[in-house]
């Protein structure tokens, strides 16, 4: 939707009006011309649009959240003071669009409203007053909830049943994501509403990652060499609309439901009459609902509830950004209404951003265990939410880039719960001229290879697999994939503690006296290991190619390879257009193959290696089956569902012998799909698409008949007792 060069210059404008806006009151406002209000407010539905983009179809905000709230702010203030410069498109007459096109869109069963958001105790007795006021009383009574940081989502029951499941999209139209939601456990997909007399039932919750998972998930993307998520929300937010429901349910996402939306035939008003005995319904129906729900007869210890929470949520398992204040008497919500944009029984206490401005002094860049090369800022210490910040994330070239980040910058840097403090973007009027850009390494700041950076990631990479910081991965690795016993991370790191092993081809080097000298080794120990080194020498091909650990060549593409190069040397002549042209490989694993063998010390380990007797090239069995008739050859093959007799690597693999490409996605170019039990959505694309489908009896009676001249796939066949 937006070039970078208009992502930038929206960027600049953001900057310069936030600064602009700083300190200025509602009077000032009402102070300027209708044109200056005008020239003004068409800048701030400018940038607002913007973010809305970002935040609710990207899931990948620029700003925080408070600065996104003082520009829509802002402009709602100036609009109130200049009615005549009100615009139909105005993001203030109605909630931003959040649509990707990649799901259905569904009408929600009643709008799903903004809240309106207030930041001090001052803020929160004027939203009070108000509320008395429609009322005509002189108490109300308050329900207090976390304002949860998630993504919000419409749940739809009939007769007990989840029957649909929605984002918040527009507040009208959502996309429907029933299929990812079905995979959240906090979800029930069955839950008891008509012992209550309730056929049908709208709830509104919020899917959130917890920050536990959080933590876990962003060190598994590290040690995959991904770029880890900014913030939990972020997280849940593009986890709900991932294409893959198996993915989604890995993410570990949870749900807390806060709202009957609508009810058929009851109306909550009527049988209900309290949010928290709207809560209570549904807590017993089996929800989560939210943790704290304080029952508050005053303004007074409202204030005094949320203050609280401001001073706990660091202790919480799930990111909140403020307190919701609610009027517990639902049937007063009618009486209250609503505006265009936010309902007036309900308020958002804001906490306090975690936000500080400091200096970037330098910029170091960390080599992960993946050879990821990944942007660290220091800075100039400066306390962000109580604690004491000199360093930050920058995540990679491409988000610099984006920002415009400068060495000698005075940045805006943001900490949110346990997540690693990160920079939200510079504070462009406060420069002098005397900032430079931050240039990328061109050779690894460890061990001195050059820098790679493949097609499909914004990450500069070292691939050098002998690089100190990634060595004792890839022993590690390696010991995997060759069935080495006894090569795991502990005997990786003592073989790296004492330098005996610096390479991977140091492994073929060992001696017996060094190895017995290792604390806990005995004479047993040290010629069990070299006796299992010395077995990995007749492993095939494709596994020795796999245990190098070139980025995308699993043991899949491996196979591939080693079906159509004999040995590495041919491999390593292979041009780009001849490896890119392999049908299974593609530009992006070609790139990689290729930056691989560009690397001096790759090369080095590899003739190493070679020269302790580890070959590279087909083995005997390799080239005979080489030989056999490949049935299959040409077709692409899909598994879905659970097979009775084979695992899906199995399966797969015995495609492969017969010379067949097994995939992970049903494609127009889909030759069959092997159809097992509980199939996923897999099936449903093969249905849409009218490609061939066959059950596993009929897979096994073809295997049966390939097998005559197959003996590979025959003794498979055997072992399983199907021959």
């Amino acid at each position: 939707m937006y070039t970078k060069q208009e992502e930038r210059e929206l960027q600049k404008l953001t900057d310069e009006l936030l600064k602009f806006i700083e300190g200025k009151t509602k009077d000032y406002w009402k102070k300027l011309s209708t044109e200056e209000a005008r020239e003004i407010a068409e800048k701030l539905r400018k940038v607002i649009r913007y973010h809305d983009y970002k935040y609710y179809v990207q899931a990948n905000p620029v700003i925080s959240d408070y600065q996104y709230d003082k520009l829509f702010h802002v402009l709602k203030d100036l609009e109130e003071a200049h009615p005549e410069i009100v615009t139909p498109d105005s993001p203030t007459q109605r909630i931003a669009p959040a649509f990707t096109g990649e799901f259905e869109k569904v009408k929600h069963y009643a709008e799903m409203t903004s809240l309106e958001n207030t930041y001090s105790p001052e803020d929160l007795r004027e939203w009070d007053r108000k509320v008395k006021e429609l009322l005509g009383v002189d108490e109300v009574e308050y329900i207090v909830e976390p304002k949860f940081d998630g993504a919000s989502v419409e749940l739809v029951y009939q007769n007990d049943l989840f029957v649909r499941g929605a984002t918040r999209g527009d507040g009208i139209y959502g996309e429907d994501i029933t299929v990812n939601l079905r995979t959240i456990k906090s979800i029930p997909l069955r839950a008891p509403f008509s012992k209550y007399g309730i056929d049908l039932i709208s709830v509104r919750g919020e899917v959130i990652m917890p920050k536990s998972v959080f933590k876990r998930l962003n060190e598994e993307r590290e040690r995959k060499g991904l770029t880890p998520f900014a913030n939990p929300r972020n997280a849940a937010a593009g986890t709900i609309r991932l294409k893959n429901p198996a993915e989604v349910a890995k993410r570990g996402l949870d749900c807390y439901v806060y709202q009957i939306l609508h009810s058929e035939p009851k109306r909550l008003c009527e049988d209900i009459r309290t949010q928290k005995g709207a809560l209570e319904l549904l807590s017993n129906c089996g929800f989560k609902t939210p943790p704290i729900q304080k029952i508050c007869k005053s303004i007074d210890e409202v204030i005094e509830t949320v203050l609280a929470a401001q001073e706990e949520r660091e202790s919480w398992d799930f990111e909140a950004d403020g307190m919701v204040v609610k009027v517990n008497d639902t049937c007063a919500w009618e009486k209250l209404g609503e505006t265009l944009h936010h309902p007036r029984w309900a308020v958002a206490y804001k906490f306090p951003a975690k936000q500080a401005v400091t200096k970037l002094i330098d910029v170091v860049w960390q080599v992960g265990r993946t050879g990821a090369l990944t942007p660290v800022a220091i800075l100039e210490p400066v306390e962000v939410g109580g604690v004491i910040v000199s360093r930050a994330t920058l995540f990679n070239p491409d988000f610099i880039r984006m920002k415009d980040i400068r060495l000698g910058d005075y940045v805006i840097v943001e900490r949110a719960g346990e997540t690693i403090p990160y920079i939200v973007g510079p504070v462009v009027d406060r420069r002098t001229g005397d900032e430079k850009p931050i240039e990328v390494p061109t050779h690894c700041p460890v061990c001195g290879a050059p820098i790679v950076k493949e097609l499909d990631e914004a990450v500069p990479r070292c691939p050098n697999i002998n690089c100190p910081a990634q060595l004792k991965e890839h022993l590690i690795y390696w010991g995997k994939v060759l069935d080495i016993k006894g090569l795991g991370e502990a005997t990786a790191n003592q073989l790296m503690k004492k330098g005996l092993v610096k390479s991977i081809a140091d492994l073929y080097y060992l001696d017996k006296k060094d190895l017995i000298r290792l604390p806990g080794w005995g004479i047993k120990k040290a010629q069990n290991l070299l006796e299992q080194i010395e077995k990995s020498k007749s492993a095939p091909f494709w596994k020795k190619l796999t245990a190098l650990g070139i980025r995308h060549v699993g043991e899949k593409t491996a196979q591939l390879l080693a079906k159509r190069f004999k040995n590495i040397k041919e491999l390593m002549e292979a041009d780009f257009t001849t490896l890119a042209s392999i049908p299974g490989i593609g530009p992006i694993t070609a790139t990689s193959i290729k930056n691989f063998f560009k690397a001096e010390q790759n090369i080095e380990m590899i003739k190493r290696l070679e020269e302790a007797g580890f070959k590279f090239e087909r083995t005997p069995e390799e080239e005979a089956e080489q030989e056999l008739p490949k049935p299959l050859a040409g077709q692409n093959i899909v598994f879905t569902g659970e097979l009775d007799h084979f695992t899906r690597k199995e399966a797969q693999h015995i495609v492969g012998l017969l010379g067949g490409n097994p995939t992970n996605s049903v494609t127009r170019r889909t030759s069959f799909v092997v159809v097992g039990k509980n199939p996923g959505s897999k099936y449903q694309r093969a249905q849409k698409l009218g490609i061939k489908m066959i059950n596993e009896e009929e897979f096994i009676n073809m295997l049966k008949e390939y097998a005559k001249e197959n003996p590979e796939v025959r003794k498979i066949l055997q072992e399983k007792g199907l021959l």
